[in-house]
């Protein structure tokens, strides 16, 4: 099924223009998770240290693994989301099905939406364990803790960015409910203006006429002829 500015893009197998795609509010959006999903994954990562007493490498939050393991796992899972996604947006514009178009915008919007809430709890989470850590001056010494703060803050920052995301991909869908919708009521239009002819072609053209003898009575039997 051939599609005309489906889903807010345009035409299927219209030229590709870089500058149109880069300008697109939903590149752009995807583009800043990408890069704060950079951002806080290597800076979780940095959060972990090498423990001497220990002897295994300790994570600065709290000194539980729970907390870095956490921050990288959203850290990693954006950023390839967020090429996936904008993979998805240089085909969306070559999507020759509505239907096609109608679940990328859809999966689009509910996992924007969930990791919106996963970063949430995320930025809650490292910011309570590292209220609760307590830092010796070896490990000041030794680490710095500027990473720690930025992980807690772009984690933050990124939870605006992906409903961000999913406010675009909502807006999306409705413009392509209502550009269906508009397209229903052109062609149901069309239709009665069809019938509206055919009717008024009838009457004029082929006037209605009783048939033969119905005017004659005696219950539908032929008079008897006279002579």
């Amino acid at each position: 099924m051939d599609v005309g500015g489906a889903y807010g893009a345009g035409k299927a197998g219209a030229p590709f223009d870089p500058l149109l795609f880069v300008k697109r509010p939903q590149v752009i959006v995807k583009g800043v998770c990408l890069f704060f999903g950079i951002i806080v994954f290597c800076c979780v990562s940095g959060a972990w240290y090498a423990d001497i007493q220990l002897q295994r490498e300790v994570c600065l939050y709290n000194k539980k693994s729970s907390p870095c393991h956490y921050g990288e796992a959203i850290g990693l899972l954006a950023f390839f989301a967020s090429l996936g996604f904008l993979g998805g947006e240089y085909m969306f514009g070559q999507m020759s099905s509505v239907k096609s178009r109608k679940h990328f915008v859809l999966i689009d919007l509910g996992f924007s939406g969930f990791w919106a809430f996963m970063y949430f709890v995320g930025f809650c989470y490292l910011a309570n364990q590292w209220s609760n850590t307590t830092i010796d001056e070896d490990i000041l010494e030794r680490e710095g803790t500027s990473s720690i703060q930025a992980a807690i803050v772009f984690s933050f920052f990124s939870v605006f960015s992906w409903a961000a995301s999913a406010w675009l991909a909502y807006q999306r869908f409705l413009q392509g409910n209502n550009a269906m919708f508009a397209a229903g009521l052109e062609g149901g239009e069309a239709q009665m203006t069809g019938a509206a002819a055919f009717s008024s072609y009838s009457q004029d053209d082929q006037p209605y006429q009783d048939p033969p003898f119905s005017n004659q009575h005696g219950g539908g039997e032929y008079p008897a002829p006279t002579y």
